[in-house]
């Protein structure tokens, strides 16, 4: 038995052991042990017991599982040589080293020219990012069918599960359950992540709330297809996340290596609030491009819900001098301006603007927008080309298609094969050119549909996104980039290594979307959830919602304006611009502080609160009608029991006053909360001692 390693963050430690030659077992995944536990000790604590009907020497639970050896289980990978399976027996080699935060395991099977290198390293937030690398050592090509990013072995106390599902306007749904015995899980198949939702996971104990319980949140931090697995037995549970590949996507040369994308998880003992700060910091300190240099979140007007695609250049300038008077700060053209545009039918990729809406190209509209204060963004969605385009005619072969086979389109629309050389180098010239020609601050990228057919070119149209995406980054790192597609179908961390935002639904209905931000806080920061102020009626879900209720909602995120405001009421106009001034005013605490969800037993009531430097700011939402008169007190779990704070009811003229965080902890407040679309704001402002 050779002796444990151990790895350590600022709260956690890992402990790694292994039989003589196997692969590394998973002793221990939880709060930081003492400097001086006996890892020896912990090794036999944690060693199975034998039972029936098993091998004469039980196994510990590996982080990279393989048939053979009694395990009965999905093996971690999946190979072929010479179109054969191939059946691996691999061993620990040399050059395995775990020191302070970070572990790295190679295994080798000579026999079958194989070497597998396992990654796992504690990043900011105390969050694991896990990876694999294999390397043909034989002198035929490899075939990799499927290799795990991170095979993870459940403590005991994990037996169940938050996962997530969904559809086009109703992302991110939430389902609770003890994890069945057998295998389950769930995949994407249409070159992006989706809407299934499979690729987020929180394994946890049972009764695992908004502040108690131990659990691990994980991801796959990949933009193109994915595949989680989930098999319970009577031994052992074990979670396996990896990008999911076709048969012979990923063949590798004699000598050639494979790296897969990254899985990240965090374990963690305080509830769902403990996923957010630690998937928060992560976010905060290692993925977000340039995170500490960000400017403030400007608030948006995107034309979209005001005109459409019935644009020209006057109409945009009117458009944004109603957006200036109730103080919006970045304005977005949205789908439309390019040449030939008139609805979803015609000209993907054919990205110059349209010389009947704006004869003198866009420079003269980006003088306008900007001389009211307003710096300028622009929607593209460079991965697609329409039939009927000029791009088209001039490159029928350019698209992902079956030769001498029709070509099915979804929003009447195709996918370029972004992979092809001549392909990535047209995509970017004429974003260089838009962007080298035009003062455009801001990009919204979007992706409206599923890539179809796909055999075998997942994998690398994933990888041709991030080499664009990367190479228009460093031409223009000054231009923030948003991720959409069709709202929240390609978020990850991945992609957001590349962006400054992603547009978590295009339901931007307020009642809808406390469900939705709900959910993806748990994974991202306010700052990077494009949030906006719709039109009533809501033009997907018909419901109709007063400007109050919209407006509080949507400065919980990066707050935006997606209808046209010189079409309001004065009243409604005249109140969305006091929140978005009340947004500038706290903007600093939404974007840098620790957000936490506020918990009720009512499933009407929803509840955030985002604290930064002792300045809070909360927003209690009711969506029903309350059952009874009196709703329960809103109590605000976190703040110093021993503490006054200062509490300010905004954008009402309830007066100020002041209570000690035990108070506000313990006996809360009670709100006006019992009728349906009613919101409030408050402010904490936590005093020095003696105040």
């Amino acid at each position: 038995m050779e002796s444990p390693h151990r790895i350590d963050g600022t709260a956690i430690t890992l402990v790694f052991g292994a039989e003589a030659g196997e692969p590394p077992s998973l002793l221990y995944i939880g709060g930081k042990l003492p400097d001086d536990e006996d890892l020896g000790s912990l090794q036999r604590a944690v060693r199975p017991r034998r039972h029936g009907s098993q091998p004469d020497v039980p196994r510990l639970a590996t982080i990279w599982p393989q048939a053979g050896r009694g395990y009965l289980g999905l093996p971690a990978m999946a190979l072929r040589r010479r179109n054969e399976a191939l059946v691996l027996d691999l061993v620990s080699g040399s050059g395995s080293l775990a020191a302070d935060r970070s572990a790295h395991f190679v295994l080798e099977d000579v026999v079958a020219g194989v070497r597998l290198a396992i990654e796992w390293r504690i990043a900011a937030g105390d969050v694991v990012r896990a990876s694999a690398t294999i390397v043909n050592l034989g002198d035929t090509p490899l075939a990799v069918d499927r290799i795990a990013s991170l095979a993870l072995p459940l403590p005991g106390w994990a037996t169940h599960a938050t996962r997530f599902h969904g559809r086009w306007a109703a992302e991110t749904q939430e389902a609770t359950a003890a994890m069945p015995y057998g295998r389950s899980g769930g995949e994407s198949r249409g070159g992006r992540p989706g809407f299934g939702g499979a690729n987020w996971l929180i394994a946890h104990e049972a009764g695992f709330g908004a502040n108690h319980g131990h659990g691990i949140a994980m991801h796959l931090a990949w933009s193109g297809d994915h595949e989680t697995v989930i098999e319970r037995d009577a031994d052992k549970a074990i979670v396996q996340m990896a990008a999911r590949l076709d048969p012979g996507e990923i063949v590798l040369a004699p000598g050639a290596s494979f790296t897969t994308p990254e899985a990240v998880f965090a374990v963690i003992n305080g509830g769902r609030n403990a996923v957010r700060q630690a998937m928060h910091a992560h976010l905060r300190g290692d993925v977000l491009p340039g995170r500490a240099d960000w400017p403030v979140r400007r608030v948006h007007l995107n034309s979209w819900e005001a005109v459409a695609f019935d644009m020209d250049e006057a109409r945009l300038v009117r458009l944004a001098e109603a957006g200036n008077a109730i103080g919006a700060e970045r304005f977005v053209v949205d789908d439309g301006w390019f040449t030939g545009r008139r609805n979803d039918t015609t000209s993907l990729g054919d990205w110059t603007p349209d010389p009947q809406r704006f004869p003198n190209g866009l420079s003269p509209l980006i003088a306008q927008v900007e001389a009211r204060g307003m710096d300028f963004g622009l929607w593209v969605e460079p991965e697609m080309i329409s039939p009927d385009s000029d791009l088209y005619r001039a490159h029928p072969d350019w698209c992902l298609h079956r030769p001498g086979m029709d070509r099915p389109t979804q929003r009447r629309q195709l996918v370029l094969d972004i992979a092809r050389p001549e392909v990535n180098a047209y995509l970017f010239g004429v974003l260089d050119n838009l962007l080298s020609a035009h003062r455009i601050a801001y990009l919204k990228w979007d992706h409206n549909r599923d890539l179809f057919p796909n055999d075998g070119v997942g994998h690398r149209q994933t990888l041709a996104l991030y080499a664009l995406i990367d190479r228009l980054r460093a031409a223009h790192p000054t231009v923030e980039i948003e991720s959409c597609a069709s709202g929240g179908g390609r978020i990850d961390y991945a992609i957001l290594s590349r962006c400054h935002r992603v547009w978590p639904s295009d339901n931007n209905d307020a009642i809808d979307r406390l469900r939705i931000n709900r959910a993806w806080s748990l994974f991202l920061p306010p700052e990077v959830m494009g949030n906006h102020v719709g039109p009533s009626p809501n033009p997907i879900t018909g419901r109709m919602l007063p400007m109050a209720f919209r407006a509080k909602v949507a400065m919980f995120g990066h707050m935006g304006v997606e209808a046209d405001p010189a079409a309001m009421s004065d009243a409604d106009r005249d109140t969305l611009a006091a929140h978005i001034a009340c947004y500038k005013q706290y903007r600093d605490i939404l974007t840098n502080g620790a957000l936490n969800e506020l918990a009720f037993d009512d499933p009407g009531l929803f509840g955030t609160m985002v604290e930064h430097e002792g300045r809070i700011l909360a927003l209690v939402a009711r969506t029903d009608m309350a059952s009874d008169y009196n709703t329960p007190p809103v109590r605000f779990a976190g703040l110093d029991p021993d503490r006054r704070y200062h509490l300010r009811f905004l954008l009402t003229d309830v007066a100020d006053t002041v209570l000690s965080g035990r108070m506000l902890d313990e006996a809360g407040l009670v709100l006006p909360l019992s009728r349906p679309a009613t919101a409030h704001l408050v402010y904490l402002e936590r005093l020095d001692i003696g105040q």
